[in-house]
């Protein structure tokens, strides 16, 4: 699978443009970066190629290990420091070097990785959209599991089996979406629908690794 450069970013909320054709667009509204660069790896130093991008000054309450690590990179602490994992570190990349959306361009096909909303435990009907059972008074069964299995053979519950329980809070990752706008000046990324996550939550933008020929010459026509 393809590694691709990316940014880190808060997923600010949604709201609408108007496109070229007039019409109204949805879009999801991430403030990316400024990502500084804190370390490179390179696979024949460290066994893979990737770089190490921090997002957001941290004011206080940096451990000393961490502290170290930024002191030895002669660059600000961060609160947040991820790892991105590329195919090859071969363009000029430097440490401290402040990487931002213009990485990005309006029309560019991208992935947005973010975690979603908790919902807490949840019924089946909700988590697993059931339809539950009549809504008349008596008939004792609305939103209940039922049946889950038989009882003298296998005497147990296949593993995997739909059942209520905890629902979201889990990373997800929404592919081939488009960027409709990039505004530097703001440090604001404008993708077209929606993205993973709450507002305010981490996201990371990265440019896309499973798009088809028709996606690729769709967004070159665009630019």
């Amino acid at each position: 699978m393809a590694r691709k450069e990316a940014l880190l970013g808060r997923k600010v909320g949604m709201t609408q443009i108007f496109g070229d054709d007039g019409n109204h667009v949805p879009v999801t509204v991430v403030q990316a970066g400024p990502c500084t660069i804190v370390g490179i790896r390179k696979k024949d130093t460290h066994g893979y190629d990737a770089l190490q991008l921090g997002f957001e000054a941290a004011k206080k309450n940096v451990s000393k290990p961490r502290a170290g690590h930024f002191k030895k990179a002669n660059v600000a602490p961060t609160r947040i420091l991820r790892e991105v994992r590329l195919d090859k570190v071969e363009k000029a990349y430097e440490v401290g070097q402040a990487l931002t959306v213009e990485l990005f361009a309006a029309g560019e096909i991208v992935d947005v990785v973010g975690v979603t909303k908790g919902k807490g435990f949840q019924g089946g009907v909700k988590r697993h959209g059931w339809r539950g059972g009549e809504a008349s008074h008596g008939s004792m069964f609305h939103r209940a599991p039922g049946s889950i299995g038989a009882s003298s053979d296998p005497s147990r519950v296949w593993p995997g089996h739909k059942l209520p329980g905890r629902m979201g809070g889990v990373q997800r990752t929404t592919l081939n979406v488009t960027v409709a706008r990039v505004l530097p000046e703001q440090n604001l990324i404008l993708i077209r629908g929606a993205v993973p996550g709450a507002n305010g939550s981490l996201v990371m933008v990265r440019k896309s690794i499973k798009t088809t020929k028709a996606q690729q010459q769709k967004a070159a026509e665009k630019k």
